[in-house]
Formats: structure tokens, sequence, C-alpha cells
């Protein structure tokens, strides 16, 4: 893939985030997306890419605009499919380079990196889970570049996991009923899998964007990951042919990462809303901050109390940097070997690392206007949106439950549970 370019963009016509505006389908990629070489080739991508998404990110994030450039740019990039296998086509990296790069492209735009955070869980789910057949077809609209969105979550429920989305079968057709929210990715995708209960169990089926009866709301009204073109899926009497419903496994029964490869996603995320909101911290303090009169310091970069903030920062952010490595290696080996001590092991470790990176992004937004003081609050340097997204994120699953989970195991020897949220 070569240089990513920044070219002016007009945002007069981009459709806005919960508004009327329509949003058709997207054109389908007219060629297929890189393939990522290796772990380097994979970092200098993001590193690019971040760099652009970074560009636009507050105005987009003012402005409610939602990112049909960048997520083009995004889904081409070769990111999209970086877990694929090697023997279905891709370049099959690690799970730790994985969580390298999607907390690199968040700490250019978290709400653009958290598009792709359904679909590439989802290629790990398949891989998983799916036949050879399945794999060779879906693997391969990945790497066409064909961007997957979710229908995974329902409002009214219960729990998380009290799914009401029926699918049923009517000789070669799967037709599926339900409604589903927070649907991220689903309003700008080409497909969307569709979680959905048959008499036998979950099944995971893969509808075009456009097929009949399937309509996508523009609802998402959240503070914060406000771009991440989330909404809502109504679901009526949707067929799809019935080689495109994947029958999935019971994680409670069956030992699976399939929870840890969802959670790292999610942990890299939170782990590059930090970094930015670092980044973001020394370089106003440095610019814009002065220094409190009690200091008796020339700059605000000198005050030893903001020094020490900063240290703390940086040793948490690389704290849970290291603790991301260490979850995706566990979750390589869980999936290289799905024993029960190699699944806990890569579930555990992935909570840890989940746990740092979310104290580290809620402490870190915090920071950045304790220590940037009160005109780091003006509007004009849009830096709420770094604690608004950081809020928002680290919401997906309850931490408090990961230091349970975490003590419980090292304390009494009791697994965690296994499901997509542990």
């Amino acid at each position: 893939m070569g240089s990513l370019t920044g070219n002016q963009i007009d945002y007069s016509l981009h459709p806005r985030v919960n508004s009327d505006d329509p949003v058709p389908a997207r054109p389908r990629p007219s060629e297929p997306a890189y393939v990522l070489k290796d772990e380097a080739d994979a970092i200098r991508v993001a590193t690019e890419l971040a760099a652009e998404l970074a560009k636009d990110a507050a105005l987009r994030d003012r402005e409610g605009l939602l990112p049909l450039r960048e997520l083009d740019l995004y889904s081409q990039s070769g990111i999209w499919s970086i877990i694929v296998p090697k023997e279905y086509g891709g370049p099959g990296l690690s799970y730790a380079t994985l969580a390298k790069v999607i907390a690199i492209v968040a700490s250019g735009d978290p709400s653009v990196a958290q598009i792709a955070q359904n679909h590439i869980a989802i290629l790990g789910l398949i891989d998983i889970d799916a036949t050879d057949a399945e794999k060779r077809e879906i693997f391969g609209w990945a790497l066409q570049g064909l961007r997957f969105g979710n229908a995974f979550s329902e409002f009214g429920g219960k729990t998380v996991v009290d799914f009401k989305t029926r699918v049923t079968f009517e000789g070669d057709e799967a037709v599926v009923n339900g409604e589903k929210f927070y649907t991220t990715g689903a309003l700008l995708s080409h497909i969307v899998p569709i979680v959905s209960i048959g008499d036998d169990g979950a099944y995971l089926v893969f509808a075009d964007r456009e097929t009949k009866g399937l309509t996508i709301t523009n609802n998402w009204s959240s503070f914060g990951q406000r771009t991440t073109g989330s909404g809502s899926v109504r679901l009526e009497n949707v067929r799809v042919p019935k080689a495109r419903a994947v029958k999935l496994q019971d994680v409670s029964v069956v030992p699976t990462v399939q929870g840890p490869i969802s959670q790292i996603i999610q942990a890299a995320i939170d782990a590059g809303i930090a970094r930015n909101a670092i980044d973001e911290t020394i370089r106003f303090v440095t610019t814009q901050s002065r220094p409190w009169i009690d200091s008796g310091k020339e700059t605000a970069g000198e005050d030893p109390y903001t020094i020490q903030a900063i240290g703390t920062l940086k040793i948490h952010l690389h704290a849970a940097d290291a603790l991301l490595e260490i979850a995706g290696r566990a979750i390589d080996r869980g999936r290289a070997d799905p024993t029960e001590e190699n699944v806990t092991d890569a579930t555990i470790k992935t909570a840890e690392a989940k746990v740092l990176t979310t104290q580290v992004a809620i402490d870190a937004t915090n920071k950045l206007f304790e220590l940037g003081g009160t005109r780091s609050t003006l509007a004009q340097h849009a830096l709420d949106r770094h604690w608004r997204n950081a809020r928002t994120h680290t919401l997906h699953d309850p931490v408090r439950w990961k230091f349970y989970h975490i003590g419980n195991y090292y304390l009494n020897g009791v697994n965690p549970p296994r499901h997509p949220w542990n």
C-alpha cells in the first residue's frame, strides 16, 4: 500500500449522525483491499492512516459528520483483513500485532477505529466456528475490501445475551426477524452479519446491506464515539441463502478465544484514546498553559506536579501496552490450541489488559483538563471529545467485573465465564 494522500475534503454534502440525511448503501470497492505483508508493514500502514484520520477528527466529532472517505481508506488499508489466515489469502498476523495496530489507528480517531471492531471480531469468530467453504467465502469478502457492520446487541432484553431475533429455514433460505441496536458500522457497511437464534442454537447470518426487509436507522445519539456509523437495524422477513447462515458454537460449553478476541480490540481502542489524550496534554501544557503562581516556574511544563502527573500517565500507558502484547500472545496460543487452560489464560490476560486500558483512558482524559487548566475547556480546542470518547467506549462492558473474575481466578482457582463480553 502506498502512502495515503490527504486531499482537501468537501464535507458540505456529508450525511450527519442522528439526522434525517439519507445514507444510501456504500458502493463496493472497485479493487481488492491491500494485503499486509508483516508486522512492520502493518505498523507502517496504521501509523500513516492514524495521521490521516487525525486531521479532521475534531471537525467530524463536532459536526457529527460520517467518515465516508476516511472509512474507505481504512477498509482498503489491509487492516480489516489482518487476521485472515495465510491459507485463505490473508496475512495471518498475530493478535498481538492486531492490538498494536488498532491502538495506533484509535490514536488518530477512535470513532473510525471502532467501525472495524466488529468486522475483525467476526473474522475471528469465522476462523473458529465456520466450515472450510464458509471461511473461503467470508474471508474472500474481507479480502475484496467489503465491510461487515453488525447486528448483534438488542435494546430491550434483560441482559446482553437475551436475544429475541429469530432465524428460521425455508428450503434453501434463511429468514430473519428481529430488531437490533448498537449496530456499529452497519450504516456504512456492505454486509450486515446478524446474530439470531434458531431452533438448534445461535447463527450468524450474513445479509447484504441492501437486502429487502433490512432497514438501518441513523439514530445513534451518544455524546461520545459519535461518528461510528452506529444506530439500529430492523429485520422484517430478511431472506438470504441458507449457505450464508453460519452455525455458532456454544462458547459456554466449547472453549474458544472468541471472547478475548472481541475484548482485546475493545482494549486497544481505549489504549489509543489514552495515547492521544496524553499527547494532547503534553502539547497543550507546553504551548498553551500557564504555570501556577505558587510553583515559581517560568513555564507550565516545569511545574513539578505536572511533571509527576505526565510521568505517571506514561508509565500506566506503557504498562497497558505491555499487557495488550501479553494478552495478544495468549490469544494466539489459545487459537492454535484451544484447551480449557489456554482459553482461560487468554481470557484472564485480556481482562487484565482491559482493566488497565480503561483506567488509563479515563485518567488521561481527566488529567488533560486538570493539567491544561481552564483554557483547555474552550470549545475552540475541542479537547472534550477525548473524555467523551473514553467515557463512552469504556462502558462497553463493566470493568468492575474484570476485577472480580481476575481476583476469583487467582485467589480461588475459579475460571471466568466464557462469552463475548469477557
